[in-house]
Protein backbone atom coordinates (compact mmCIF):
# COMPACT_ATOMS: atom_id res chain seq x y z
CA UNK A 1 0.00 0.00 0.00
CA UNK A 2 1.27 3.48 -0.81
CA UNK A 3 0.06 6.97 -0.17
CA UNK A 4 -0.39 9.36 -3.05
CA UNK A 5 2.08 12.22 -3.26
CA UNK A 6 -0.67 14.62 -2.22
CA UNK A 7 -1.53 12.53 0.85
CA UNK A 8 2.13 12.10 1.69
CA UNK A 9 2.64 15.86 1.74
CA UNK A 10 -0.42 16.37 3.86
CA UNK A 11 0.45 13.66 6.36
CA UNK A 12 4.13 14.41 6.64
CA UNK A 13 4.10 18.18 6.51
CA UNK A 14 6.59 20.55 4.94
CA UNK A 15 9.13 22.68 6.75
CA UNK A 16 9.47 26.40 6.19
CA UNK A 17 12.41 25.60 3.95
CA UNK A 18 10.25 23.37 1.78
CA UNK A 19 11.75 20.12 3.07
CA UNK A 20 9.60 17.06 3.53
CA UNK A 21 9.12 15.72 7.01
CA UNK A 22 9.01 11.90 6.83
CA UNK A 23 6.19 9.91 8.32
CA UNK A 24 6.89 8.60 11.79
CA UNK A 25 6.01 5.04 12.64
CA UNK A 26 6.27 5.38 16.39
CA UNK A 27 9.04 4.91 18.92
CA UNK A 28 10.91 1.62 18.62
CA UNK A 29 8.69 0.37 15.82
CA UNK A 30 8.94 -3.28 14.90
CA UNK A 31 10.87 -2.65 11.71
CA UNK A 32 13.58 -0.39 13.07
CA UNK A 33 13.53 3.40 13.06
CA UNK A 34 10.82 6.02 13.26
CA UNK A 35 11.60 7.62 9.90
CA UNK A 36 9.52 5.44 7.57
CA UNK A 37 8.73 7.10 4.24
CA UNK A 38 6.00 6.15 1.76
CA UNK A 39 6.74 6.32 -1.95
CA UNK A 40 4.97 8.96 -4.03
CA UNK A 41 2.76 8.55 -7.10
CA UNK A 42 5.28 6.32 -8.83
CA UNK A 43 4.04 3.00 -10.25
CA UNK A 44 5.18 0.11 -8.10
CA UNK A 45 5.30 -3.39 -9.59
CA UNK A 46 3.02 -6.17 -8.51
CA UNK A 47 4.83 -8.26 -5.95
CA UNK A 48 6.66 -11.30 -7.31
CA UNK A 49 6.26 -10.16 -10.92
CA UNK A 50 9.96 -9.40 -11.55
CA UNK A 51 12.71 -12.01 -11.91
CA UNK A 52 15.36 -12.48 -9.24
CA UNK A 53 18.78 -11.22 -10.32
CA UNK A 54 22.29 -11.98 -9.11
CA UNK A 55 24.59 -8.91 -9.09
CA UNK A 56 27.42 -9.15 -11.63
CA UNK A 57 30.80 -10.42 -10.43
CA UNK A 58 33.73 -8.08 -10.92
CA UNK A 59 36.85 -9.59 -12.46
CA UNK A 60 40.44 -8.57 -11.65
CA UNK A 61 41.96 -6.04 -14.01
CA UNK A 62 45.29 -7.79 -13.48
CA UNK A 63 47.02 -10.25 -11.17
CA UNK A 64 50.57 -10.56 -9.89
CA UNK A 65 51.67 -13.40 -7.65
CA UNK A 66 49.11 -13.72 -4.85
CA UNK A 67 47.59 -10.28 -5.48
CA UNK A 68 44.59 -9.43 -7.63
CA UNK A 69 43.96 -5.85 -8.75
CA UNK A 70 40.43 -4.52 -9.25
CA UNK A 71 39.28 -1.18 -10.63
CA UNK A 72 36.10 0.42 -9.31
CA UNK A 73 34.63 3.76 -10.32
CA UNK A 74 31.98 5.46 -8.20
CA UNK A 75 29.76 7.70 -10.32
CA UNK A 76 26.19 8.77 -10.88
CA UNK A 77 24.13 6.56 -13.14
CA UNK A 78 20.54 6.22 -14.23
CA UNK A 79 19.15 2.73 -13.73
CA UNK A 80 15.79 0.96 -13.81
CA UNK A 81 14.85 -0.28 -10.33
CA UNK A 82 11.08 0.11 -10.76
CA UNK A 83 9.82 -1.14 -14.17
CA UNK A 84 9.74 1.64 -16.74
CA UNK A 85 11.03 4.21 -14.25
CA UNK A 86 14.48 5.81 -14.37
CA UNK A 87 16.24 6.41 -11.06
CA UNK A 88 19.51 8.25 -10.54
CA UNK A 89 21.91 6.49 -8.17
CA UNK A 90 25.38 6.74 -6.74
CA UNK A 91 26.85 3.48 -8.02
CA UNK A 92 30.06 1.51 -7.79
CA UNK A 93 30.68 0.88 -11.49
CA UNK A 94 27.24 2.36 -12.09
CA UNK A 95 25.16 -0.55 -10.78
CA UNK A 96 22.66 -0.95 -7.93
CA UNK A 97 23.90 -2.70 -5.86
CA UNK A 98 27.57 -2.59 -6.82
CA UNK A 99 29.45 -5.53 -8.35
CA UNK A 100 30.09 -8.64 -6.27
CA UNK A 101 33.65 -9.54 -5.33
CA UNK A 102 34.44 -13.26 -5.14
CA UNK A 103 37.88 -13.66 -3.59
CA UNK A 104 40.00 -16.45 -2.12
CA UNK A 105 41.47 -16.64 1.35
CA UNK A 106 45.18 -15.88 1.14
CA UNK A 107 44.96 -13.85 -2.07
CA UNK A 108 45.25 -10.10 -1.48
CA UNK A 109 42.77 -7.86 -3.27
CA UNK A 110 43.83 -4.31 -4.14
CA UNK A 111 40.76 -2.28 -5.08
CA UNK A 112 41.69 0.92 -6.92
CA UNK A 113 38.67 3.18 -6.38
CA UNK A 114 38.13 6.33 -8.45
CA UNK A 115 35.58 8.87 -7.25
CA UNK A 116 33.72 10.52 -10.12
CA UNK A 117 30.83 11.52 -7.84
CA UNK A 118 30.26 15.17 -6.87
CA UNK A 119 30.94 14.40 -3.17
CA UNK A 120 33.67 12.62 -1.18
CA UNK A 121 33.37 8.91 -0.47
CA UNK A 122 34.97 6.39 1.88
CA UNK A 123 34.71 2.61 1.35
CA UNK A 124 34.49 0.18 4.27
CA UNK A 125 34.72 -3.59 3.87
CA UNK A 126 32.17 -4.66 6.47
CA UNK A 127 33.47 -7.75 8.26
CA UNK A 128 36.94 -7.49 6.76
CA UNK A 129 40.11 -7.99 8.77
CA UNK A 130 41.60 -4.95 7.14
CA UNK A 131 44.64 -2.74 7.91
CA UNK A 132 43.72 0.63 9.40
CA UNK A 133 44.87 2.48 6.27
CA UNK A 134 42.31 0.56 4.17
CA UNK A 135 39.50 0.07 6.69
CA UNK A 136 37.49 3.09 5.58
CA UNK A 137 37.97 5.36 8.58
CA UNK A 138 35.15 7.91 8.19
CA UNK A 139 37.38 10.92 7.55
CA UNK A 140 39.80 9.14 5.16
CA UNK A 141 38.05 10.74 2.23
CA UNK A 142 38.45 10.03 -1.46
CA UNK A 143 37.76 13.44 -2.98
CA UNK A 144 35.95 13.89 -6.31
CA UNK A 145 38.08 13.87 -9.46
CA UNK A 146 36.32 17.10 -10.42
CA UNK A 147 37.84 18.82 -7.40
CA UNK A 148 36.53 19.59 -3.95
CA UNK A 149 36.48 22.77 -2.00
CA UNK A 150 35.73 22.06 1.64
CA UNK A 151 32.46 23.74 2.45
CA UNK A 152 31.40 25.19 5.78
CA UNK A 153 30.72 21.69 7.01
CA UNK A 154 28.64 21.60 10.18
CA UNK A 155 29.38 18.30 11.87
CA UNK A 156 26.98 16.90 14.42
CA UNK A 157 29.93 16.22 16.69
CA UNK A 158 31.66 19.55 16.12
CA UNK A 159 34.91 17.89 15.03
CA UNK A 160 37.30 19.12 12.41
CA UNK A 161 37.74 17.14 9.22
CA UNK A 162 40.90 15.30 10.20
CA UNK A 163 41.82 12.35 8.06
CA UNK A 164 44.00 11.04 5.27
CA UNK A 165 42.43 12.32 2.08
CA UNK A 166 43.11 11.07 -1.41
CA UNK A 167 42.71 13.17 -4.53
CA UNK A 168 40.35 11.32 -6.84
CA UNK A 169 41.64 7.75 -6.41
CA UNK A 170 42.57 5.48 -3.51
CA UNK A 171 43.78 1.89 -3.42
CA UNK A 172 42.27 -0.24 -0.67
CA UNK A 173 44.27 -3.34 0.28
CA UNK A 174 42.31 -6.32 1.60
CA UNK A 175 44.60 -9.20 2.70
CA UNK A 176 41.69 -11.70 2.81
CA UNK A 177 43.51 -13.51 5.61
CA UNK A 178 40.27 -14.77 7.07
CA UNK A 179 37.77 -17.59 6.89
CA UNK A 180 35.27 -17.98 4.08
CA UNK A 181 32.41 -15.59 4.84
CA UNK A 182 29.69 -13.39 3.38
CA UNK A 183 30.92 -9.80 3.70
CA UNK A 184 29.73 -6.60 2.10
CA UNK A 185 31.21 -3.20 1.32
CA UNK A 186 29.61 0.22 1.55
CA UNK A 187 30.27 3.92 1.85
CA UNK A 188 31.43 5.16 5.26
CA UNK A 189 31.81 8.91 4.77
CA UNK A 190 31.68 10.92 7.96
CA UNK A 191 28.15 12.26 8.63
CA UNK A 192 26.84 11.14 5.22
CA UNK A 193 26.94 7.35 5.30
CA UNK A 194 23.14 7.04 5.45
CA UNK A 195 22.21 9.03 2.33
CA UNK A 196 25.16 7.74 0.28
CA UNK A 197 24.39 4.09 1.01
CA UNK A 198 20.70 4.83 0.38
CA UNK A 199 21.64 6.14 -3.07
CA UNK A 200 23.40 2.89 -3.92
CA UNK A 201 26.96 2.72 -2.57
CA UNK A 202 26.92 -0.90 -1.37
CA UNK A 203 27.83 -4.33 -2.72
CA UNK A 204 28.71 -7.92 -1.81
CA UNK A 205 32.17 -9.29 -1.01
CA UNK A 206 32.34 -13.08 -0.74
CA UNK A 207 35.43 -14.81 0.65
CA UNK A 208 35.97 -18.49 -0.24
CA UNK A 209 38.44 -21.04 1.12
CA UNK A 210 39.39 -24.74 0.84
CA UNK A 211 37.55 -25.73 4.02
CA UNK A 212 34.26 -24.46 2.63
CA UNK A 213 34.99 -25.92 -0.83
CA UNK A 214 35.40 -29.40 0.67
CA UNK A 215 31.92 -29.41 2.22
CA UNK A 216 28.99 -30.93 0.27
CA UNK A 217 26.99 -27.69 0.51
CA UNK A 218 25.04 -26.26 -2.45
CA UNK A 219 27.32 -24.42 -4.88
CA UNK A 220 27.35 -22.44 -8.10
CA UNK A 221 23.83 -21.53 -9.29
CA UNK A 222 22.38 -22.90 -6.06
CA UNK A 223 24.54 -20.60 -3.89
CA UNK A 224 22.67 -17.30 -4.03
CA UNK A 225 23.14 -13.87 -2.45
CA UNK A 226 19.96 -12.34 -1.02
CA UNK A 227 20.88 -8.71 -0.29
CA UNK A 228 17.80 -7.13 1.32
CA UNK A 229 17.28 -3.39 1.50
CA UNK A 230 14.33 -1.03 1.64
CA UNK A 231 13.90 2.20 -0.30
CA UNK A 232 11.28 4.85 -1.02
CA UNK A 233 10.77 6.71 -4.30
CA UNK A 234 9.61 10.17 -5.24
CA UNK A 235 6.93 10.55 -7.93
CA UNK A 236 9.61 11.21 -10.56
CA UNK A 237 11.35 7.93 -9.72
CA UNK A 238 14.20 9.43 -7.70
CA UNK A 239 15.13 7.90 -4.37
CA UNK A 240 13.34 9.68 -1.53
CA UNK A 241 15.61 10.68 1.36
CA UNK A 242 14.95 13.81 3.48
CA UNK A 243 18.48 15.23 3.74
CA UNK A 244 18.80 18.71 5.20
CA UNK A 245 21.22 19.34 2.32
CA UNK A 246 20.19 17.17 -0.68
CA UNK A 247 23.52 17.95 -2.39
CA UNK A 248 25.31 16.15 0.50
CA UNK A 249 28.00 18.83 0.40
CA UNK A 250 27.48 20.95 3.51
CA UNK A 251 25.12 20.36 6.42
CA UNK A 252 24.58 16.71 7.40
CA UNK A 253 21.43 15.25 8.87
CA UNK A 254 17.81 14.62 8.02
CA UNK A 255 14.54 16.39 8.62
CA UNK A 256 11.76 15.40 10.99
CA UNK A 257 11.86 12.02 12.70
CA UNK A 258 14.13 10.39 10.12
CA UNK A 259 17.01 10.72 12.59
CA UNK A 260 15.55 7.62 14.26
CA UNK A 261 16.43 5.63 11.16
CA UNK A 262 15.24 5.74 7.55
CA UNK A 263 12.86 3.09 6.28
CA UNK A 264 11.17 2.81 2.89
CA UNK A 265 8.05 1.00 1.75
CA UNK A 266 9.65 -0.88 -1.16
CA UNK A 267 11.67 -4.01 -0.31
CA UNK A 268 14.46 -4.83 -2.74
CA UNK A 269 16.49 -8.03 -3.13
CA UNK A 270 19.73 -7.49 -5.05
CA UNK A 271 18.17 -4.23 -6.29
CA UNK A 272 14.92 -5.83 -7.53
CA UNK A 273 11.58 -5.06 -5.82
CA UNK A 274 9.87 -8.19 -4.45
CA UNK A 275 11.45 -10.60 -6.97
CA UNK A 276 10.38 -14.11 -7.97
CA UNK A 277 12.85 -17.01 -8.31
CA UNK A 278 12.20 -20.38 -9.94
CA UNK A 279 14.10 -23.04 -7.97
CA UNK A 280 14.65 -26.74 -8.50
CA UNK A 281 13.42 -29.29 -6.00
CA UNK A 282 16.77 -29.39 -4.21
CA UNK A 283 18.85 -27.67 -1.53
CA UNK A 284 19.92 -24.06 -1.99
CA UNK A 285 22.32 -21.91 -0.01
CA UNK A 286 20.96 -18.41 0.59
CA UNK A 287 23.33 -15.69 1.79
CA UNK A 288 21.02 -13.30 3.65
CA UNK A 289 22.38 -9.76 4.01
CA UNK A 290 20.53 -6.93 5.75
CA UNK A 291 21.80 -3.92 3.78
CA UNK A 292 19.04 -1.57 4.98
CA UNK A 293 19.83 1.71 6.69
CA UNK A 294 17.67 1.01 9.74
CA UNK A 295 15.02 -1.64 9.06
CA UNK A 296 15.11 -4.87 11.00
CA UNK A 297 13.71 -8.10 9.58
CA UNK A 298 12.46 -11.39 10.94
CA UNK A 299 12.66 -13.67 7.93
CA UNK A 300 10.28 -16.64 7.61
CA UNK A 301 9.04 -18.95 4.86
CA UNK A 302 5.35 -19.43 4.09
CA UNK A 303 4.40 -22.21 3.80
CA UNK A 304 6.89 -24.08 5.89
CA UNK A 305 7.86 -27.62 4.81
CA UNK A 306 5.80 -30.53 6.08
CA UNK A 307 8.78 -31.86 8.03
CA UNK A 308 11.67 -30.13 9.74
CA UNK A 309 12.43 -26.45 10.05
CA UNK A 310 12.57 -24.25 6.93
CA UNK A 311 16.07 -22.91 7.58
CA UNK A 312 19.30 -24.72 8.36
CA UNK A 313 21.65 -22.03 9.65
CA UNK A 314 25.23 -22.79 8.56
CA UNK A 315 27.02 -19.45 8.78
CA UNK A 316 27.03 -16.04 10.42
CA UNK A 317 28.88 -12.75 9.89
CA UNK A 318 32.32 -14.32 10.36
CA UNK A 319 31.78 -17.51 8.38
CA UNK A 320 30.75 -21.10 9.00
CA UNK A 321 29.35 -22.23 12.32
CA UNK A 322 30.84 -25.23 14.11
CA UNK A 323 27.66 -27.14 13.30
CA UNK A 324 24.30 -26.42 11.68
CA UNK A 325 21.26 -25.15 13.56
CA UNK A 326 17.65 -25.66 12.56
CA UNK A 327 15.34 -22.66 12.92
CA UNK A 328 11.94 -21.45 11.74
CA UNK A 329 13.00 -17.79 11.41
CA UNK A 330 15.94 -15.43 11.56
CA UNK A 331 16.13 -11.92 13.00
CA UNK A 332 18.45 -9.63 11.01
CA UNK A 333 19.54 -6.16 12.10
CA UNK A 334 21.23 -3.73 9.67
CA UNK A 335 24.66 -4.98 8.63
CA UNK A 336 24.06 -8.56 9.81
CA UNK A 337 24.44 -11.65 7.59
CA UNK A 338 23.32 -15.27 7.82
CA UNK A 339 24.00 -18.18 5.49
CA UNK A 340 21.18 -20.73 5.41
CA UNK A 341 20.34 -23.87 3.48
CA UNK A 342 16.73 -24.33 2.34
CA UNK A 343 15.66 -27.73 1.01
CA UNK A 344 13.09 -27.00 -1.70
CA UNK A 345 12.97 -30.75 -2.35
CA UNK A 346 10.62 -30.96 0.64
CA UNK A 347 7.95 -29.09 -1.33
CA UNK A 348 5.69 -30.31 -4.13
CA UNK A 349 6.48 -28.98 -7.61
CA UNK A 350 4.53 -25.79 -8.32
CA UNK A 351 4.49 -24.67 -4.71
CA UNK A 352 4.89 -20.91 -4.26
CA UNK A 353 6.87 -20.05 -1.14
CA UNK A 354 6.94 -16.50 0.15
CA UNK A 355 9.88 -15.18 2.13
CA UNK A 356 8.14 -12.98 4.67
CA UNK A 357 9.20 -10.29 7.11
CA UNK A 358 7.11 -10.73 10.23
CA UNK A 359 8.33 -7.36 11.55
CA UNK A 360 6.78 -5.52 8.60
CA UNK A 361 3.27 -4.79 7.48
CA UNK A 362 1.66 -4.04 4.13
CA UNK A 363 4.31 -3.77 1.44
CA UNK A 364 7.15 -4.49 3.89
CA UNK A 365 5.72 -7.81 5.12
CA UNK A 366 6.88 -9.77 2.05
CA UNK A 367 10.41 -9.93 0.63
CA UNK A 368 10.45 -12.34 -2.33
CA UNK A 369 8.90 -15.54 -3.65
CA UNK A 370 10.25 -18.93 -4.70
CA UNK A 371 8.44 -21.15 -7.21
CA UNK A 372 9.44 -24.81 -6.82
CA UNK A 373 10.15 -26.85 -9.94
CA UNK A 374 10.66 -30.56 -10.47
CA UNK A 375 12.63 -32.50 -7.89
CA UNK A 376 16.15 -33.37 -9.05
CA UNK A 377 18.88 -35.71 -7.87
CA UNK A 378 20.59 -33.79 -5.11
CA UNK A 379 24.09 -34.81 -4.07
CA UNK A 380 24.43 -31.98 -1.56
CA UNK A 381 24.02 -32.30 2.19
CA UNK A 382 24.62 -30.37 5.40
CA UNK A 383 27.14 -32.24 7.54
CA UNK A 384 26.83 -32.25 11.32
CA UNK A 385 30.27 -30.68 11.58
CA UNK A 386 30.98 -27.65 9.44
CA UNK A 387 34.09 -26.03 10.89
CA UNK A 388 36.21 -25.52 13.97
CA UNK A 389 35.28 -22.33 15.78
CA UNK A 390 37.36 -21.49 18.82
CA UNK A 391 35.22 -20.40 21.75
CA UNK A 392 36.78 -17.49 23.62
CA UNK A 393 37.17 -18.03 27.35
CA UNK A 394 35.67 -15.22 29.49
CA UNK A 395 38.04 -16.21 32.30
CA UNK A 396 40.94 -15.06 30.11
CA UNK A 397 39.47 -11.59 29.56
CA UNK A 398 41.94 -9.00 30.84
CA UNK A 399 39.28 -6.34 31.43
CA UNK A 400 35.62 -5.40 31.01
CA UNK A 401 34.57 -2.17 29.32
CA UNK A 402 31.10 -0.66 29.52
CA UNK A 403 29.41 1.51 26.90
CA UNK A 404 26.06 3.29 27.18
CA UNK A 405 24.30 4.44 24.04
CA UNK A 406 21.95 7.41 24.27
CA UNK A 407 20.94 10.69 22.67
CA UNK A 408 20.52 14.39 23.52
CA UNK A 409 18.94 17.40 21.86
CA UNK A 410 21.51 20.12 21.14
CA UNK A 411 21.02 23.32 19.12
CA UNK A 412 17.86 21.97 17.57
CA UNK A 413 19.46 18.67 16.48
CA UNK A 414 19.50 15.19 17.93
CA UNK A 415 22.99 13.95 18.78
CA UNK A 416 23.48 10.23 19.32
CA UNK A 417 26.23 9.47 21.82
CA UNK A 418 28.35 6.74 23.34
CA UNK A 419 29.10 7.19 27.04
CA UNK A 420 27.67 10.70 26.86
CA UNK A 421 29.95 11.90 24.06
CA UNK A 422 29.48 12.27 20.30
CA UNK A 423 32.10 10.88 17.96
CA UNK A 424 35.45 12.65 17.89
CA UNK A 425 38.43 11.71 15.76
CA UNK A 426 40.85 12.42 18.61
CA UNK A 427 39.18 10.46 21.45
CA UNK A 428 39.85 6.74 21.85
CA UNK A 429 37.46 4.91 24.16
CA UNK A 430 39.56 1.74 24.28
CA UNK A 431 43.31 1.24 23.95
CA UNK A 432 43.71 -2.49 23.53
CA UNK A 433 46.68 -4.79 23.01
CA UNK A 434 46.82 -7.17 20.11
CA UNK A 435 46.11 -10.72 21.22
CA UNK A 436 44.24 -9.81 24.40
CA UNK A 437 40.65 -10.84 25.12
CA UNK A 438 38.23 -8.28 26.55
CA UNK A 439 34.56 -8.18 27.52
CA UNK A 440 32.62 -5.27 26.07
CA UNK A 441 29.22 -4.49 27.59
CA UNK A 442 26.61 -2.33 25.85
CA UNK A 443 23.37 -0.90 27.25
CA UNK A 444 20.65 1.31 25.80
CA UNK A 445 16.97 2.09 26.21
CA UNK A 446 16.27 1.47 22.52
CA UNK A 447 17.34 -0.69 19.57
CA UNK A 448 20.89 -0.35 18.26
CA UNK A 449 22.76 -2.81 16.03
CA UNK A 450 26.34 -2.80 17.33
CA UNK A 451 29.13 -3.14 14.76
CA UNK A 452 32.85 -3.49 15.53
CA UNK A 453 35.40 -2.94 12.81
CA UNK A 454 38.44 -5.22 12.39
CA UNK A 455 37.96 -7.93 15.02
CA UNK A 456 35.12 -10.48 15.13
CA UNK A 457 33.46 -11.10 18.48
CA UNK A 458 31.32 -13.70 20.18
CA UNK A 459 28.10 -12.88 21.98
CA UNK A 460 28.76 -13.84 25.61
CA UNK A 461 25.63 -12.78 27.51
CA UNK A 462 22.27 -11.12 27.04
CA UNK A 463 20.75 -9.55 30.10
CA UNK A 464 23.25 -11.37 32.29
CA UNK A 465 22.36 -14.80 30.89
CA UNK A 466 24.58 -16.96 28.69
CA UNK A 467 21.40 -18.31 27.07
CA UNK A 468 21.71 -16.10 24.00
CA UNK A 469 19.58 -15.83 20.85
CA UNK A 470 19.90 -18.41 18.05
CA UNK A 471 21.29 -15.63 15.80
CA UNK A 472 24.12 -14.98 18.27
CA UNK A 473 26.10 -18.13 17.49
CA UNK A 474 29.42 -18.15 15.69
CA UNK A 475 31.75 -15.28 14.93
CA UNK A 476 29.99 -11.93 14.63
CA UNK A 477 30.80 -8.36 13.70
CA UNK A 478 27.26 -7.01 14.14
CA UNK A 479 24.77 -7.85 16.87
CA UNK A 480 21.28 -6.82 17.87
CA UNK A 481 20.94 -4.81 21.06
CA UNK A 482 17.40 -4.82 22.41
CA UNK A 483 16.00 -2.03 24.60
CA UNK A 484 17.01 -2.15 28.28
CA UNK A 485 19.05 -5.32 27.74
CA UNK A 486 22.76 -5.54 28.54
CA UNK A 487 24.66 -7.08 25.64
CA UNK A 488 28.05 -8.59 26.56
CA UNK A 489 30.61 -9.44 23.87
CA UNK A 490 33.88 -11.35 23.98
CA UNK A 491 36.42 -9.95 21.57
CA UNK A 492 40.08 -10.68 20.86
CA UNK A 493 42.08 -8.11 18.94
CA UNK A 494 44.47 -10.42 17.10
CA UNK A 495 44.82 -8.78 13.70
CA UNK A 496 46.08 -5.31 12.73
CA UNK A 497 47.18 -2.34 14.81
CA UNK A 498 45.99 1.23 14.49
CA UNK A 499 42.84 3.29 15.02
CA UNK A 500 39.45 1.76 14.21
CA UNK A 501 35.82 2.52 15.04
CA UNK A 502 32.79 0.82 16.50
CA UNK A 503 29.32 2.24 16.07
CA UNK A 504 25.60 1.75 15.78
CA UNK A 505 24.79 0.35 12.34
CA UNK A 506 21.52 2.23 12.14
CA UNK A 507 23.15 4.52 9.59
CA UNK A 508 21.22 7.63 10.62
CA UNK A 509 22.36 7.08 14.23
CA UNK A 510 25.93 6.62 13.01
CA UNK A 511 25.74 9.84 11.00
CA UNK A 512 24.53 11.67 14.08
CA UNK A 513 27.71 10.75 15.96
CA UNK A 514 26.93 7.34 17.57
CA UNK A 515 30.44 6.12 16.87
CA UNK A 516 33.69 5.82 18.82
CA UNK A 517 37.36 4.98 18.28
CA UNK A 518 39.37 2.10 19.64
CA UNK A 519 43.11 1.74 19.16
CA UNK A 520 45.02 -1.53 18.82
CA UNK A 521 48.69 -1.52 19.80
Amino acid sequence: MTLSRRHFLGAAGVTSAGLLLPLATGCDSAGGGDGAVQSGDVPLPERFSLPFKVPPVIRPTSSEGTTDYFDVRAHTATVEILPGVRTEIFGYNGTFPGPTFRVRKGRTAVVRTTNDLPVPIVTHLHGGKTPATSDGYPTDLVLPTSGWKAAAHQHHSGLAMEGVTAEGTRSYTYPNAQRAATLWYHDHRMDFTGPQVWRGLAGLYLVHDEEEDALPLPKDDRDLPVMIMDRAFESDGSLAYPSIDPTLKTTPGVTGDAHNGMEGDVLLVNGVPWPRLAVKGARYRLRLVNASNARRYRVKLDPEPDSGEPFTLIGSDGGLLAGPQETDSLYLVPGERFDVVVDFGKYRPGTKITMKNSLGDGSTSEIMQFVVGEKITDSTSVPSRLSTVERLDPAKAVRTRSFTLGRDREDGHWIYKINGHPFSTDRSWADVKRGEVEIWEFTSTTHHPIHLHLSPFQVYKRGGSTDVNPEDVGLKDTARMAPNEKLSLLVRFDDHTGKFVFHCHNLEHEDMAMMANFTVT
